[in-house]
């Protein structure tokens, strides 16, 4: 499934507190520090319920020998339909904020 290594990555790739992704998760915070803190596979259902709420937050899990030799980590998903602001060339007067 995923690591507390994985976890405190995601965690930090998203900035999610770990009040932030338990009430996303639906567990409670102390849960959240023990999978995180104990390299030991949390329950199923919590390591899912985790899972799916840095999925959705963006993260992109990779398992142990997918890219190169390395080991399992974390990814941030590309985003799409990002404001860039104003392009230099467009600011003026009527533009300034």
């Amino acid at each position: 499934m995923i690591t507390a290594t994985q976890m405190r990555g995601a965690r930090a790739m998203t900035g999610m507190s770990i009040e932030q992704l338990a009430a996303a998760s639906g567990l409670p915070a102390a849960t959240i520090e023990t999978m995180e803190r104990d390299e030991q596979e949390g329950p199923p259902h919590a390591l899912l319920a985790v899972k799916q709420a840095l999925e959705a937050a963006g993260i992109i899990f990779i398992a142990s020998g997918n890219h190169d030799e390395g080991g399992p980590g974390v990814r941030l998903r590309a985003r799409t339909g990002i404001d860039e602001g104003i392009r230099p060339e467009n600011l003026n007067a009527a533009n300034d904020d």
